[in-house]
């Protein structure tokens, strides 16, 4: 059965720092794109990052370009993200999702994932 579970989560000042992790269970997570989307209240549901071994690099939405990277943790077998300079609009529950093999050309959309957790929330505010 395939699992997704998000952890890390938390209240963050502005300019700080958090890293979340998204533990796969269940199939061979290293062959399969792993992705972060993000949704804040009354907003849609919005892709962050997304990591795979068959795509030369991850892409970031423009949002988080920068300021945040997608690590794939082979030791604790997780696809983390480390988020740097916080802003305020980064409150939003976080989402990892997995479906298909590459992130590509459309790796920022949420359809072609087809399984995701339960989500982490992440606040920033002083």
């Amino acid at each position: 059965q395939v699992q997704l579970v998000e952890s890390g989560g938390g209240l963050v000042q502005p300019g700080g720092s958090l890293r979340l992790s998204c533990k796969p269970s269940g199939f061979d997570a290293g062959g399969y794109a792993i992705a972060w989307f993000r949704q804040a209240p009354g907003k849609e549901r919005e892709a962050v990052s997304c990591s795979s071994i068959w795509d030369e690099s991850p892409p970031y939405s423009e949002a988080v370009k920068g300021r945040f990277a997608i690590i794939r943790d082979g030791a604790n077998k997780t696809v983390d993200l480390q988020m740097d300079n916080v802003v305020p609009g980064d409150t939003a529950v976080y989402f990892c999702a997995t479906g298909p093999l590459r992130c590509g050309q459309f790796w920022d959309k949420a359809a072609r994932f087809s399984n995701w957790g339960q989500g982490t929330q992440v606040t920033v505010a002083s």
